[in-house]
């Protein structure tokens, strides 16, 4: 699967709230590292992360852009509210 593929069944997951999807989407080992947290290491991990977060609040990603590079995919996005940011795939 190239890489904007799998962005675009994260972003799906990730607007469902698909905890399950979305942890498929990751490797056992990878490391998901938000700026103002510290990184979560780990599929199980992770998931942990998403279980909390969205039960905790409505996450929303509006794409702006996506780009592929390689085996990069990058998501520039915002939120409902205006929140922005970008993420490395």
């Amino acid at each position: 699967m190239k890489p904007k593929e799998l962005l675009l069944k994260w972003i799906d997951a990730f607007n469902s709230a698909d905890v399950e999807a979305i942890s498929s989407l990751y490797d056992d080992n990878a490391i998901n590292h938000q700026v103002a947290n510290e990184p979560v290491h780990g599929k199980q991990a992770i998931k942990k992360m998403f279980i909390d977060d969205f039960a905790t609040t409505k996450m929303v990603c509006i794409v702006e852009n996506i780009f592929e590079d390689g085996n990069w995919a990058i998501l520039e996005w915002r939120d409902p509210l205006g929140l922005r940011g970008c993420g490395f795939f």
